[in-house]
């Protein structure tokens, strides 16, 4: 009986337990869509709030999840999307519609070595979505960012395919070199070498503006940071995406230049005006002459983009990888003007256990590029010659009397020749570096430069206990590049001629890698949470070999027969090499952050870094920054208005350093090929000497930054950010001139310098949805000025740029004024008579401008001493823009969608130098039609003539400065996604049409062929290899 009792009892029990497993087991299913197209989403986050169980919807949007309990808040969210969250209290099928648009509270925004929701981050951050990147037309990564974030200053450094862009973060921070600190995936690339990333792998790049952001990097963040983060892989079913854009591009712009007859006829009146002989008889029957810009631009160059990706997972495993494949012709002499580039990429990440991942980023390019030489260059090129070069000479000589005419060069010399066998023509008039572009091109034939880069990373992390990570990360960046070169024997003109051929063959390698391991904790306590980083980094970059060898006289005519392979003397090769000794940085980290219910926000970091290019007096900085937030929009004062969603009040302070000054210029190294002779002898002695003196006290080069910033969410539909900066650097690393009786042969390093720039920047976003059409509008505003406070004890200038055949240099670097302005002579309008010359007199009765005659420049007497010399020289314009601007559009209507994006910059001067001006007889602009050629006929453009006793053209003044203000109508682009009833019949997720078109339209003053002139000292044209104006149409499938 009592067995009987006990197995009765044992089975209540087994009951009663298996029903409270089935209540506490909830399994739910559904299918997440858009709330805007009705289209299924794919790699949406499902995850269960308290609990460790997740996935991601498939490609057909749909989920099954199961997790313990009786009752659950699910959160479903994706990058772009706003997230909504339901309470789960039965199994069943929950169908989800997400909002398109980013959540202020909950974005995820990328910091140094980790994330944080934008809602706690207290530095000053802009970020740019990969979403928005993926269909754009661009070739470089620096263009992304143009326009689309606030407090960045970039510009083309040319239009020529593949060039790179001048980017400045806040304004010029040091003297030397200011580019940015680029962090791809936890790798620290140098900002020549992100060429090989490709648009559509990128997932999202953070703009690291303020010293409290960018602190955590320490000794190569003054200049700014800008972390890459690369695309990876989703847990759900394999996802296959294709993108291809095909078009052509075309010159936006022609110069206008002076046609045979009015070059025939100004260069008459120069001629004239100087008591020279007329060089033509009769101008006008030279008619138009040669357009030389119609022979150099290509009006249909082609241009196409493949991108190719594969990602998926499951639990265990994600993946992403890609296939990128790029080529552009050139607009300006496209046979020696094009690039090409071929991407491979594969992310991954192992979740071997649920305390242990690991994984790698890896991404490989290949680019191959051709370049036209010289450009934005005054010596010689196809553009600086199509500007400069008479219109009166013909591009190819026909007639047979002067091909064989022994006093011209088409018969005795090696002229380049047409295929039809017709030498090219030279000019009469023009000459020195100077020379047809076309006969130019042919001497360039094949030559290209190319590049292999590996960049990637390897990662493992551990999470011991819940909420403690710790991470080791290896970064590598291994790199080859070079180039190969024939150069045919020519005869270009006078000038430029070469009596042999020759190959020339450059190999490189560099191989940088960087170290990170940290340990970070986040813990919260009932409303306060903490998050905890440490961390050690080790870093070796600019370790770089090559070797270059030249073979001259061989036996071939053309690029694709020269080689090595051939035999020849001694004395016919020539050889070089090259090591680069590696920049070592061993560096401690902290960081600190603590909020209350994300509310009051507090963050402090510090890291001390040790340098190779410093001594044992100051090898070691200490970097630290401290900010503070507070988002008053949790205050129960605003937390239920209705037209403030978010508001938060930031602040921060932070120093960062720069130790940019090159190896060993802390010491007096030993420098050879100093010989020398004893008494009367004239054989030399082999000598050494020291370079420069020694500076053991080099030290750190700081910039301190202070910030306060606003964001906010407000009216529903709008957000803000602003920003007002002071940025202040110190001890900027210099060679600071030594007197000559020192008897040093160099300058030494030392710290000399120190530099200003205080700016405001503004972000506005709008969206709403009007109807059937969902649009919104985001723009950006930034203002800066840049002011040296100090160059230097006893240093009252430093002169910056020069312009071939300027009496003076054109820019100049002072104290109270910006980073290498222009600096030259102000006018003061045209002396119409003679008496006007006579009546400007100085205070003793003198004439000031003896030598001037009627059509001469009136030049201003700023120091009032009777004459006109160095010392009248100011201030007359600002090569860097003060303002900065952009603004995106953008459109959904049923299945059609629209861009517009533009952008500009306002507040800088352009130097207009197009003309080389030791060249009387190079070409004008048609602007010299309105020269002054009697009393009254112009007040600003002076007199042409061949002795210019009044410096009117060789004189750096405002005559060559323009406006550089311009708004660029950047991306137009329209697409069109079929239904998805259509895309389903032939079995893909998605198929999308779009035609774009790229810098549509540019509105500026400037009357060059491009305001956009990137380099070490901005808007500076020599004739800058303008921007190509291109039509493409693209197609876009996702499997």
């Amino acid at each position: 009986m009592r067995f009987k009792i006990l197995h009765a009892f044992l089975l209540i029990c087994m009951c009663i337990s298996a029903t409270d497993l089935m209540a506490q087991t909830l399994s739910i299913r559904g299918q997440v869509t858009s709330s805007t197209t009705g289209e299924p989403i794919s790699g949406v986050t499902v995850t269960v709030e308290g609990k460790r169980q997740a996935t991601s919807t498939n490609a057909t949007g749909q989920y099954t999840l199961e997790f313990p309990g009786e009752s659950a808040v699910v959160r479903f969210s994706q990058i772009g999307k706003i997230s909504q969250q339901i309470e789960v209290t039965q199994s069943g099928v929950y169908n989800i519609q997400l909002q398109d648009g980013l959540d202020e509270l909950e974005e995820i925004v990328v910091v140094g070595y980790g994330t944080q929701k934008k809602s706690v981050v207290t530095g000053a951050i802009s970020s740019v979505k990969g979403s928005d990147l993926e269909t754009m037309p661009v070739t470089r990564l620096e263009q992304s960012l143009q326009g689309r974030a606030s407090g960045l200053t970039i510009a083309s450094n040319s239009g020529e395919p593949g060039a790179s862009s001048t980017i400045r973060i806040r304004g010029f921070t040091t003297f030397g070199n200011n580019n940015p600190l680029w962090v791809v995936d936890g790798v620290v690339v140098d900002a020549g070498g992100i060429g090989y990333l490709n648009q559509s792998d990128i997932e999202s790049i953070e703009v690291l503006k303020d010293a409290s952001s960018q602190a955590i990097y320490g000794a190569r963040a003054a200049a700014g940071v800008i972390l890459v983060t690369t695309k990876k892989g989703a847990q759900g079913a394999i996802r296959i995406n294709y993108n291809t854009f095909l078009g052509s591009s075309a010159p936006a712009r022609k110069l206008s230049l002076l046609n045979a007859t009015e070059y025939a006829t100004l260069r008459n009146e120069a001629a004239l005006a100087a008591g020279n002989a007329l060089p033509f008889s009769d101008p006008a029957s030279l008619g138009e002459g040669t357009d030389w810009q119609e022979h150099i631009f290509n009006r249909n160059a082609f241009r196409q983009n493949h991108e190719l990706s594969i990602s998926g997972g499951n639990e265990v495993s994600t993946f992403y990888t890609s296939f990128g494949l790029l080529t552009q012709e050139g607009i300006v002499a496209s046979e020696i003007s094009n690039y090409k580039r071929n991407n491979i990429r594969l992310n991954s990440e192992h979740k071997v256990a649920k305390w242990l991942k690991f994984g790698q980023n890896l991404g490989y390019s290949h680019e191959r590029g051709q370049g036209v030489g010289n450009t934005n260059s005054e010596f010689g090129g196809p553009l600086s010659s199509a500007i400069n070069l008479d219109p009166t000479t013909p591009l190819i000589i026909t007639d047979p009397t002067i091909i064989n005419n022994p006093s011209l060069p088409y018969s005795t010399q090696a002229v380049p020749r047409d295929p039809n066998g017709n030498p090219y023509g030279i000019s009469q008039y023009v000459a020195q570096e100077m020379s047809n572009p076309l006969a130019y091109i042919q001497t360039r034939l094949g030559n290209y430069g190319w590049s292999d880069n590996i960049v990637g990373n390897v990662y493992g992390e551990i999470e011991p206990i819940k909420g403690l990570k710790i991470r080791s990360t290896l970064g590598s960046k291994l790199s080859f590049w070079g180039h190969e070169s024939f150069t045919p024997v020519y005869y270009l003109n006078a000038v430029m001629q070469r009596a042999q051929n020759d190959f020339t063959r450059g190999t490189n390698r560099g191989f940088d890698w960087n170290l990170e391991n940290t340990i970070s904790y986040q813990y919260s306590l009932q409303d306060h949470n903490f998050m905890a980083l440490i961390g050690q980094g080790a870093y070796y970059d600019n370790r770089a070999r090559g070797i270059n060898v030249t073979y001259f006289d061989i036996p071939v005519n053309n690029f694709d027969d020269a080689s090595l392979n051939y035999t020849v003397p001694a004395d016919q090769k020539n050889s070089s090499g090259y090591e680069n000794v590696g920049h070592t940085v061993s560096s401690l980290f902290a960081r600190l952050n603590y909020n209350y219910k994300e509310k009051y926000l507090v963050e402090g970091l510090i890291r001390r870094d040790g340098s190779s290019r410093f001594g044992s007096n100051n090898k070691y900085g200490v970097f630290p920054s401290f900010s503070l937030g507070w988002v008053v929009s949790k205050e129960d004062f605003l937390m239920d208005n209705p037209n403030i969603s978010m508001l938060k009040i930031r602040g921060g302070y932070g120093v960062v350093g720069n130790d940019n000054i090159g190896d060993f210029a802390y010491l007096s190294t030993i420098g050879g090929g100093r010989n020398y002779t004893i008494g009367l002898t004239d054989i030399y002695t082999v000598g050494n000497s020291p370079n420069a003196p020694s500076n053991p006290d080099l030290r750190w080069e700081q910039t301190s930054q202070a910030n306060i910033g606003l964001e906010m969410s407000f009216l529903t539909n709008f957000t803000l950010t602003f920003d007002w900066f002071n940025k202040v650097t110190t001890g900027i690393l210099q060679n600071p001139r030594i007197p000559g009786y020192v008897g040093a042969i160099g300058n030494p390093a030392a710290n000399v310098a120190d530099m200003k720039n205080t700016g405001v920047e503004l972000e506005l976003g709008y969206k709403n949805r009007l109807g059937a059409v969902n649009f919104s509008v985001n723009g950006n505003a930034s203002y800066l000025r840049n002011e040296v406070t100090d160059i230097g004890a006893g240093v009252s200038f430093l002169n910056g740029a020069g312009f071939q055949a300027s009496t003076y240099n054109i820019t100049r670097t002072m104290v109270g004024q910006p980073f290498n302005s222009f600096y030259g002579f102000r006018t003061m309008g045209i002396f119409q008579n003679q008496a006007e010359i006579e009546a400007y007199k100085n205070s003793e009765g003198g004439m000031i401008q003896p030598n001037a005659r009627p059509g001469d420049f009136k030049w201003a007497d700023l120091d009032e001493n009777g004459v006109i010399d160095a010392n009248d020289r100011t201030f007359i314009g600002d090569p860097t823009p003060n303002w900065t601007f952009g603004f995106t559009v953008n459109l959904e209507w049923n299945n059609f969608d629209a861009l517009i994006f533009g952008q500009g910059v306002a507040g800088n001067k352009v130097f207009q130098g197009l003309r080389r001006l030791d060249i009387n007889n190079a070409n004008y602009s048609t602007r010299a039609l309105g020269r002054w050629t009697g009393e009254g006929s112009s007040n600003d453009f002076p007199r042409l003539t061949d002795a210019d006793a009044n410096n009117n053209f060789t004189n750096p003044s405002e005559f060559y400065l323009e406006d550089g203000s311009y708004f660029r109508l950047k991306t137009v682009q329209i697409g069109y996604s079929l239904p998805r009833t259509l895309s389903n019949r032939i079995g893909l997720q998605k198929i999308r049409l779009y035609a774009m078109a790229e810098n549509l339209m540019t509105f500026t003053k400037y009357t060059g062929f491009d305001p956009e002139i990137g380099g070490g000292i901005m808007s500076i044209d020599r004739g800058i290899y303008p921007q190509a104006r291109s039509y493409m149409f693209g197609l876009n499938v996702a499997f």
